[in-house]
């Protein structure tokens, strides 16, 4: 095992084309924790221990197996992946706060981080004072961090606060005070943890706006984000990391299509065995003589799913059974977001399915050819009348729930997309141009004769 750190990026060898050696270089780099699963009570216990020669009983946990890894002069790597798959691991071994157990690794250059909410700081310290503390780690004299002060206090937006001891800062105060000095000390490797989740929406939006130049001038970035979104659109590589093992490695659209698509299946397996559990009390109610015996929320394949990606194909499926026949009976559902609003409630009638009857058991489908909801949870409502609305024949309020992940083509945000295109237009008239939504655009809206559904029967 090797650990080799430079305080400046190494110059491109001579009489060589292919460029400056990377800042990062890990070669099966792995980490490893021991747990003790045992522990001395007494001084007794631990004579005795000595004694018989016993050991304790020990688990050994790898966040990190066999990671290989090179970062260039001027990447965007955002690392991605479940909680516990080492991550932070990862960016505090390239820190230095961690020692690799084996493999081999090379930074080059001045790193900065920003990975724990006031990691670095004196809380009996003012602000401005741990200001200069920073900067001292990071390898800057007293008279540079002088001439960064005034920019990094407005960037922190502390104000009077720069001078009050920082173990009265809020949370939010703390990660802005970190970023804002992290962002203003010119590092060759910049790594970022999640903590900027801390701050609120205008901070976040001003620290990708400072990553974005950072990044832009030739920084380096390491970031480390649930944020698929801004993967996307700051990085230029993605890093898929899951049980200390690397998984992809890739342009972000690949590889954050690739993990939400495991994240799904993930998420459907855990689900498959369960049975679902008996509606509550207040939930279904009907007369009884058509009942709907069972709801699957299904892809493209017709494989039941509690996850989906945005944009993908969703079937709900409903089959009924009924002792005797059934004039003209109307099936609907509603979707609704996780925050109540009804999102939108489809039935047969209005979909041009008009069932003249119905006995025996059957199914009736309502098919989304490509979803158009977006990242967030939501119930589904069942139900099925009498064409006259007079009769409910059974009602299942809220009862089913499915999740939505975001695609890889991020339009915007709310609850759904519309399938919209921009078009600039100059003041002569003429078409500038036109952006379309996506590559493949949301098809036309379901024609008569395709299956559908009513969130509210009683609107039929």
């Amino acid at each position: 095992m090797s650990v080799r750190r430079f305080p400046t990026a190494l110059p491109r060898p001579e009489g060589t084309g292919d460029g400056s050696p990377p800042l990062v270089e890990l070669n099966g780099v792995s980490r490893r924790f021991v747990k003790k699963l045992e522990r001395n009570r007494s001084l007794q216990d631990l004579f005795i221990r000595l004694l018989t020669r016993r050991r304790k009983a020990v688990d050994e946990f790898w966040p990190l197996r066999e990671v290989s890894l090179t970062v260039q002069r001027g990447d965007c790597v955002g690392v991605i992946g479940p909680n516990g798959s080492g991550k932070s691991t990862l960016l505090k071994v390239i820190a230095g706060i961690l020692v690799p157990t084996g493999g081999d690794m090379t930074v080059c250059g001045r790193v900065c981080s920003l990975l724990e909410l006031g990691a670095g700081f004196k809380p009996d310290l003012s602000g401005r004072e741990n200001i200069y503390l920073n900067g001292s780690i990071y390898g800057l004299s007293r008279r540079e961090m002088a001439r960064r002060l005034e920019n990094i206090v407005e960037f922190a937006e502390l104000g009077d606060f720069i001078d009050t001891p920082v173990k009265h800062y809020s949370s939010g105060m703390y990660v802005r005070l970190g970023f804002a000095v992290a962002i203003h000390t010119d590092p060759d490797l910049l790594l970022v943890d999640e903590v900027l989740a801390v701050g609120d929406v205008t901070f976040q939006h001003k620290c990708i706006d400072a990553i974005r130049r950072f990044r832009d001038g030739g920084g380096t970035l390491l970031l480390v984000s649930h944020d698929l979104g801004a993967i996307q659109n700051i990085c230029n590589r993605a890093l898929w990391i899951e049980g200390g093992h690397v998984v992809a490695e890739g342009p972000p659209v690949d590889v954050v299509m690739g993990y939400l698509a495991h994240m799904a299946e993930k998420e459907r397996q855990s689900e498959e065995h369960k049975s679902l559990p008996p509606l509550a009390e207040g939930r279904r109610w009907g007369s009884g003589e058509l009942r709907i015996e069972r709801v699957e929320l299904c892809d493209a394949k017709g494989k039941a799913q509690v996850a989906f990606v945005s944009g993908q194909v969703m079937e709900i499926r409903m089959t009924y059974r009924c002792d005797e026949r059934i004039e003209r009976p109307n099936f609907g559902l509603a979707i609704h977001h996780q925050n109540g609003t009804l999102i939108f409630g489809p039935n047969t009638h209005l979909g041009g399915l008009p069932l003249a009857a119905v006995e025996g058991e059957g199914t009736v489908v309502y098919r989304m050819p490509r979803l158009p909801l977006l990242e967030g949870s939501y119930t589904v409502t069942v139900a099925v009348v009498n064409r006259d609305d007079t009769v409910t024949y059974d009602y299942h309020d809220r009862a089913y729930r499915f999740h939505v992940l975001p695609s890889a083509a991020r339009e915007g945000y709310g609850m759904i997309t519309l399938q919209g295109t921009w078009q600039a237009v100059s003041s002569a008239g003429s078409t500038e141009g036109r952006v379309p939504r996506s590559p493949n655009p949301l098809p036309a809206l379901p024609q008569p004769h395709s299956t559908g559904a009513a969130a509210h029967p009683t609107k039929a």
